[in-house]
């Protein structure tokens, strides 16, 4: 690596700096992340639409998926480590992941989609689906620590991912739900997937092929050695990690958590009984989400400056505490709403949809600033772990996590099956239009507020154990630079 991507060095640390179009560049994974995020959402339709499954079997087929996702994690660690060809590491894995993605989705939602198959074929591509997208997700979460080491670059990292994890949803939202869905009929149907998963796939391959740009001058074989001598990966080393890796710990805890109410009130069907049946106008509701969500990429640059001053442990503490104060104002919000004016009058110009809007800005924003602090938190995590075991083992820090993390939320599809089936809905999905009864009112609540706001008191506590401050990340560099240079003496 030349010198001009090294940073000035403090203490005994040459802190090591990307340029700026590399850490946008590799922020564009959010196009493969979120639009793939964004199809997934649409799983439960396809499968009722497509295939026939009833609602309930479908949250038990999610979270069975879900715990197959969870186990590829650790089998593909042991891939990224064996990986070395003469395009190097990262960028064979991401767009050879991105393929059997892709393969996975088209025959999913669309080649084999209403052509008579049952479970076994939906489950099948699903499978699929889930062993290429591991393999770039954990993948991409190997490159922030990989560019940079500076604790005031770091987050700047998290901030452009935050921007384009919450841009690239955004946008498919307006487009999907206010352009494709009104040409498609208004609802829910096979000709409306096949748009868009097409859409999502295309969107997806531009993120990956801008990650591969973006990171080429790092994917070399120098840039993943560790401290001590080379050796293969075992299973025992995975165990190793969980076991004595406390900020790990207590991250795993944090983010399973949060993933439970992230990945449980961001499905289709809560998204539908909020703004398509609570607020009575999907594709009005989902723009003026996007309107309160647009300002509040802000929040992110704000989060970042903070990050870098206190450290992202702080950050994660601080912003967590913000964000169940803000989402207890927005349920406030709502109920007020529906025992006065009507939750509907939010979708017409008025003092409730200027209150909406400013609630959703602000819920929005506090959670792109703990977004923002979360990414930097994983990379110090792998240097805590390089510092600790000597073993630069960015793949398995992350299959890790991964492998807990999902066991855990993978129950968030079943949960919000279930509660779905609790008000009524047991053999057909949410439609927008459908009433408003009081069991949609309160369930589309705690789906979309109540869980996030459970996984923050659970961040809060979790955080509390882990000591992987600002200054003890400055000390894990120092003691870094200094095994690495001894070692450069030994070899001399």
């Amino acid at each position: 690596m030349d010198n001009s991507n090294l940073g000035m060095a403090i203490g005994n640390v040459q802190y090591r700096k990307a340029k700026l179009w590399q850490i946008i560049c590799i922020a564009f994974n959010g196009f493969n992340g979120m639009a793939v995020y964004f199809l997934i959402g649409l799983a439960s339709y396809s499968a009722s639409i497509g295939y026939g499954i009833a609602t309930l079997i479908v949250g038990g087929l999610l979270t069975f998926t879900r715990i197959f996702d969870a186990i590829t994690d650790p089998l593909l660690a042991f891939l990224y480590d064996r990986v070395n060809t003469p395009f190097g590491k990262v960028r064979p894995l991401m767009l050879g992941g991105w393929l059997i993605q892709s393969l996975g989705l088209l025959c999913m939602f669309n080649f084999f989609s209403s052509k008579g198959h049952g479970v076994a074929v939906f489950l099948i591509f699903y499978m699929i689906y889930v062993i290429g997208y591991t393999l770039v997700n954990m993948t991409a979460q190997t490159l922030p620590a990989l560019l940079t080491n500076d604790p005031k670059q770091r987050p700047t990292v998290g901030v452009w991912q935050t921007i384009f994890n919450y841009l690239t949803p955004m946008i498919l939202n307006i487009v999907v739900y206010s352009v494709i869905m009104p040409v498609m009929g208004g609802n829910f149907s096979q000709e409306f997937l096949n748009v868009v998963t097409w859409v999502c796939v295309i969107i997806s391959f531009v993120g990956v092929f801008i990650v591969c740009i973006g990171v080429s001058e790092y994917d070399k074989m120098e840039n993943f050695e560790g401290l001590a001598k080379k050796e293969r990966l075992k299973f025992k080393d995975m165990f190793n990690v969980l076991k004595n890796n406390k900020p790990l710990q207590c991250y795993i805890a944090s983010n399973a958590s949060d993933k439970i109410a992230q990945q449980a009130s961001s499905a289709s069907i809560v998204g539908t009984m909020v703004n398509g049946i609570i607020i009575g106008n999907m594709g009005l509701a989902t723009i003026l989400g996007m309107v309160g969500m647009l300002p509040s990429i802000l929040f992110a640059a704000y989060g970042a400056k903070y990050a870098g001053k206190h450290g992202h442990m702080e950050s994660i503490v601080t912003w967590s505490r913000n964000c169940i104060f803000a989402n207890l104002g927005i349920c406030l919000f709502f109920v007020i709403t529906r025992f006065t004016v009507g939750t509907h009058s939010i979708a017409s110009m008025g003092l409730t949809l200027i209150l909406y809007v400013l609630f959703t800005f602000i819920c929005n924003g506090f959670s792109m600033c703990v977004t923002t602090a979360n990414t930097g938190f994983m990379a110090d995590v792998i240097d805590y772990e390089l510092d600790r075991s000597g073993k630069y083992v960015p793949a398995v820090v992350a299959g890790t996590y991964s492998f807990v993390d999902k066991i855990v939320s993978s129950f968030s599809a079943a949960i919000a099956t279930a509660a779905v089936a609790l008000v009524g809905y047991t053999t057909t999905m949410p439609q927008p239009g459908d009433p408003m009864t009081p069991g949609v009112f309160w369930m589309a609540l705690c789906l979309r507020y109540g869980l996030a706001i459970c996984g923050w008191i659970i961040t809060l506590i979790a955080m509390r154990f882990c000591k992987l401050t600002r200054s003890e990340m400055v000390n894990v560099q120092c003691r870094i630079a200094e095994k690495k240079e001894a070692l450069k003496q030994e070899a001399v």
